[in-house]
């Protein structure tokens, strides 16, 4: 599989996008270091060549930046994982901005309410950031929990949204 990367500014700083040859994005984030974006799949799924170009969900960032936030909402991306992993990422999708769940939340929506270790880590492990809004969810205390691309990043993406609710 070939790949598209681009990096674009944004204000919680450089946002990453790895996109394969079908405009679907594998890997995103808060940073213009390719490698670490690269790092966040799995070798056996990363990209034979990546090139330089733009890409379809650059616009989808903008956009949502620009005060958009369900332009991420359409941006096609590509996972791999177990099928308790594929159904997290996809539930992400569906939480609404501006409405955060905790893990404990979000481990009873996935019909599993102990599982509340496995909804950490399926946020843990999402790539595509962003479009798979895993900063939606917090800690059982209302806390932020952890993010990896940074407390920060986290906290000013759930401030815009709750500003735009």
């Amino acid at each position: 599989m070939n790949a598209l990367i681009q990096t674009i500014d944004t204000a919680d700083g450089p946002f990453t996008i790895l996109a394969d040859d079908r405009q679907r994005v594998l890997s995103s984030g808060w940073t213009a270091d390719q490698e670490a974006i690269l790092d966040r799949l799995a070798v056996a799924h990363r990209p034979e060549s990546v090139i330089e170009a733009e890409t379809d969900a650059a616009s989808a960032v903008v956009a949502y930046y620009g005060g958009d936030l369900a332009a991420i909402d359409t941006v096609a991306v590509m996972q791999t994982g177990t099928s308790l992993q594929l159904a997290g990422w996809e539930l992400l999708r569906r939480i609404d901005p501006g409405a955060p769940l905790t893990y404990t939340t979000f481990a009873a929506r996935l019909d599993n309410p102990r599982a509340v270790r496995a909804a950490a880590s399926i946020c843990a492990r999402n790539a595509p950031a962003l479009f798979v809004p895993c900063h939606r969810v917090l800690r059982t205390d209302g806390t932020l929990g952890g993010f990896a691309w940074g407390l920060d990043v986290k906290e000013s993406l759930l401030a815009r949204e709750a500003a735009a609710r």
